[in-house]
């Protein structure tokens, strides 16, 4: 991708504009599923969202579109990364205390054994139906929903290191030549990270972390932290960085590019949850209808992420889905291997 044009930033500025100025007549002529919902959210006046799934500007611009649409209902935006909205969650559980409506994780694990645990609502919004068929019906008790699809691959600084040395697979970062030069985040933050190294000991077994260890990684704590890292020149490539927050660097005029790995991308099809006690149960139902809406993908696509729905067209700039090959591990996958592999990775990294 190349820096933004001042005609793509004009139009890029439109665009939010637009949709800003549609979405409080969209509030008027709302389907009527939505418009029961907003009358009782309305009464609630809030809904509190722990987010671990887009970035902190994402997430944001998500919080203003749903506040948008639905005037007096309020989003309060709790952003982290996956485990740490997992942790809060899990002491709001021990202290018995009810501040999250809606949690959003990129480890589907976590709703795993939430539901196991009879921790979540049963609801299934109609906006679903209009999803990717590919990413409909992630729990067919309909206790948690497809709301986000993320990818995840490799970047480099193109100031540092130019497209003909970069890796071009995931098992290239392990060439000694990259000691000192390497960033990626921390599997007991991040849950993508942890998802990825669940689905890189499947492929490679644990010896793959050993020797990434030889090459001693800046390890931050979010996936989106060797970025920032890049970005200032600290060091060359980022491992498991994902797509959206790295193009959005890139049309800002950062100097990085995308890899796209050989072996396939990892693909972070992720959930999002009522939390039983929600203390806003029909704004919290409200918001989920609001996630698989397309408002939702109109919104996320601007900051360079992949709509959910196939009538929301992709990013711009971005590599079509049908051209990527994408790697994830199973529900059952991910919640039993990302404790195991946090515990394996501060064995090995001593972090």
């Amino acid at each position: 991708m190349s820096r933004l044009t001042k005609r793509q930033l004009l139009s890029l500025t439109t665009g939010f504009a637009i949709i800003g100025s549609t979405r409080h007549a969209a509030a008027q002529d709302m389907p009527a599923h939505e418009r029961q919902l907003y009358e009782a959210a309305r009464r609630e006046g809030e809904i509190t969202w722990y987010s671990g799934q887009y970035n902190a500007e994402t997430s944001e611009a998500v919080g203003r579109a749903f506040n948008e649409r639905f005037p007096g209902v309020r989003c309060n935006v709790v952003r982290s990364t996956s485990q740490v909205a997992f942790q809060r969650l899990s002491q709001d559980a021990r202290a018995n205390v009810a501040q999250c409506d809606v949690f959003s994780s990129t480890n589907s694990g976590h709703f795993t054994l939430l539901k196991r645990q009879n921790r979540l609502m049963q609801y299934k919004p109609e906006h679903a139906s209009g999803l990717l068929p590919a990413i409909q019906n992630a729990d067919p008790d309909g206790f948690f929903h497809t709301t986000f699809l993320g990818l995840f691959l490799m970047t480099h600084n193109t100031r540092l290191v130019s497209e003909a040395e970069a890796p071009k697979s995931w098992q290239d970062a392990l060439d000694p030549k990259w000691k000192d030069k390497l960033a990626v985040g921390h599997p007991g933050f991040s849950g993508a990270i942890g998802v990825w190294a669940v689905q890189m000991r499947k492929m490679y077994g644990w010896d793959y972390f050993e020797k990434l260890e030889r090459n001693n990684p800046q390890i931050g704590r979010s996936s989106q932290d060797p970025v920032t890292t890049l970005n200032a020149g600290e060091r060359s490539v980022g491992l498991c960085v994902p797509v959206g927050t790295t193009a959005l660097a890139i049309s800002r005029g950062n100097p990085l590019r995308l890899i796209y790995p050989t072996e396939g991308v990892l693909a972070a099809i992720s959930p999002s949850a009522i939390i039983a006690n929600a203390p806003h149960p029909n704004a919290a139902k409200l918001f989920m209808e609001f996630q698989h809406s397309p408002q939702l993908s109109q919104t996320v696509r601007l900051t360079f992420n992949e709509p959910l729905r196939p009538d929301v067209p992709p990013p711009e700039g971005g590599r079509p889905l049908s051209e990527v090959k994408l790697l994830a591990p199973s529900l059952e996958e991910q919640e039993k291997g990302v404790p195991e592999v946090r515990e394996s990775w501060r064995d090995t990294f001593g972090v």
